[in-house]
């Protein structure tokens, strides 16, 4: 395993033992799952561990692995300028009222990631002070990048300009 993924994972585990649920490296990346119950401490301890030092929050997205059990994921790509590092967290949630809670509080960058991950999959980030759509319009009722929403959409869904 890299030195610094060694690192990570010791001090995490060292300061937050339980938050670590599952952790793998593949091709020199470490990914750590976490519950979403402490997404938001284990990120602002990354956040301000001063050897650490993930001040960025380079991209966060949501996933659909469409089983009944922890169907929806959050997956954040986070980044350390100073030692130029990158790890990569994951969560989980239920399919039914998917929630996670939000990490705006750690990384502003967050609010719009955590909007569009929201207008797509239709996961909800508690605590968000603007959770609302981004790309589609506030009335449509579906999340267009879950598994089980129509390649061609669903007739009538929108009001599409005529050709």
């Amino acid at each position: 395993m890299d030195v610094m993924n060694e690192k990570v994972l010791e001090k995490l585990k060292a300061k937050l033992s339980d938050a670590v649920l599952e952790a793998n490296e593949f091709r020199g990346e470490l990914t750590i799952i976490v519950p979403k119950e402490r997404i938001v401490e284990v990120c602002r301890f990354l956040k301000e561990d001063e050897e650490l030092a993930f001040d960025l929050l380079a991209d966060l997205c949501g996933i659909d692995m469409y089983t009944p059990e922890n169907r929806f994921g959050v997956i954040y790509n986070l980044y350390s300028l100073k030692t130029k590092h990158r790890i990569r967290l994951k969560t989980f949630t239920e399919e039914e009222h998917p929630r996670v809670p939000t990490v705006t509080g750690v990384w502003g960058t967050a609010n719009w990631h955590e909007r569009e991950t929201y207008d797509m999959f239709g996961i909800i980030f508690e605590g968000h002070p603007d959770l609302r759509r981004m790309y589609m319009p506030d009335e449509f009722e579906y999340h267009p990048l879950r598994k089980d929403f129509p390649l061609m959409g669903i007739p009538g869904s929108l009001d599409l300009p005529k050709k």
